[in-house]
């Protein structure tokens, strides 16, 4: 049975190739088909009301720490620095949760804090 076969597959090479063509190409077809369909049912992303979400999440980790909430509001003071560091972070940065609340200081904007002698964190994303 094996030798017929093969002497069929030598026979009749280019109709084979020409079906394996054609079937791929469906295959292929309905595989692309059935994606963008899967794309059509998701629901697209949008961002909406930005700064108040950034500013709402902001005065959430602040609030949550210990800072001096009479001499300035809640979302002024996002950058925060250690006592015994020379570097300062974003509030929300990972190394910054890792600085002992009695250690933090606070301060409102990128130039007090460089001021004050801190410079910034090379691992807290869009301070440099």
């Amino acid at each position: 049975m094996i030798p017929k076969l093969i002497k069929f597959c030598k026979a009749n090479k280019r109709e084979l190739y020409l079906t394996a063509v054609i079937i791929l190409t469906a295959v292929i077809s309905f595989g692309l088909g059935r994606l963008s369909k899967i794309r059509e049912e998701k629901t697209p992303i949008t961002i909406e009301n930005v700064k108040e979400n950034v500013e709402t999440s902001e005065s959430k980790l602040l609030s949550t720490s210990n800072v001096d909430k009479t001499n300035s509001t809640a979302t002024s003071k996002i950058f925060v620095a250690s006592r015994n560091g020379k570097k300062y972070y974003y509030s929300w940065c990972e190394s910054a949760n890792v600085i002992k609340e009695q250690n933090r200081i606070w301060f409102s904007t990128q130039a007090e804090a460089e001021k004050a002698g801190y410079q910034p964190a090379a691992n807290c994303k869009g301070l440099k």
